[in-house]
């Protein structure tokens, strides 16, 4: 199988398996993340998740040029894609945070996804960049929607109009990465940050990623008076109860998820 997926211990761990084609995406490769986005948005046991690619030299490569049936352009852009490079450049159905482990490069749609997840950690050795001018084409699969959006338009329009690499330091500044470390100790951060989200009752968690979704764009006031039913599920949940007796008797809430 193309795509590696596991669930354990409320963590879901997603690894794009190709490293012989630096992680590039197929068709096939393509549909399989669909599905396992689709899967993980049905299992209320998942809390969190960490998307990668296997092997030290690539994370995601983008399209495979290769294992795209000889699309045109025009072709590919007008096929459905759901959610955006690989079901979740621009996936608006997932309430879990996900967590980008960029072990090496992220290019073309490798950065889409990076751009889709909430949370970035990149080794020193990464590279970021679009770089779908230079053959021609265009990141239509969530690159030029979001890029402007995380980043200054200096920056944005610097890396759109050339196709530029940065380096995963250079990205940190921009505000495109969360924490840069050496790549033997990415695995170790990754956990800590995992540790962190885990710490959290699952349906607060839930409710801030909804609400910041559903919040773009709109004023912060318009944006605070969103009754969305993630977040009356948390209100309403004997988590709430559970975290403010736990505070009050010095303990470590047990989270139900309910």
């Amino acid at each position: 199988m193309s795509v590696a997926f596991t669930v354990e211990n409320h963590v879901a761990r997603v690894t794009l398996d190709r490293p012989e084609r630096m992680n590039a995406v197929d068709l096939a490769t393509e549909a399989e993340l669909v599905r396992i986005w689709e899967a993980i948005e049905k299992d209320r046991s998942v809390r969190v998740v960490v998307l990668t690619g296997a092997g030290d030299r690539a994370f995601c490569t983008g399209a495979d040029m290769k294992g795209t049936g000889g699309l045109s352009g025009l072709e590919y852009w007008a096929a459905e894609r759901k959610g955006g490079f690989g079901g979740i450049a621009l996936r608006d159905t997932l309430d879990v945070p996900v967590i980008a482990r960029v072990n090496g490069h992220a290019l073309g749609g490798g950065m889409e996804m990076v751009l889709g997840c909430d949370i970035v950690i990149a080794s020193e050795k990464a590279t970021f960049g679009l770089p779908e001018p230079r053959v021609g084409r265009l990141a239509l699969d969530g690159g030029i929607a979001l890029l402007a959006r995380r980043v200054p338009h200096v920056h944005a329009m610097g890396m759109l109009l050339t196709g530029r690499r940065i380096d995963a330091a250079k990205a940190h500044e921009f505000g495109l990465v969360n924490e840069v470390v050496a790549p033997d100790a990415l695995d170790e951060a990754v956990d800590r940050w995992v540790a962190d989200v885990l710490a959290c009752a699952p349906l607060s968690v839930r409710a801030v990623k909804a609400m910041v979704r559903a919040g773009e764009g709109l004023s912060a006031k318009e944006a605070q008076m969103l009754r969305l039913p993630q977040l009356i599920e948390a209100l309403q949940s004997e988590d709430q109860n559970e975290g403010v007796a736990a505070f009050v008797e010095k303990r470590a809430p047990n989270w139900s998820g309910r």
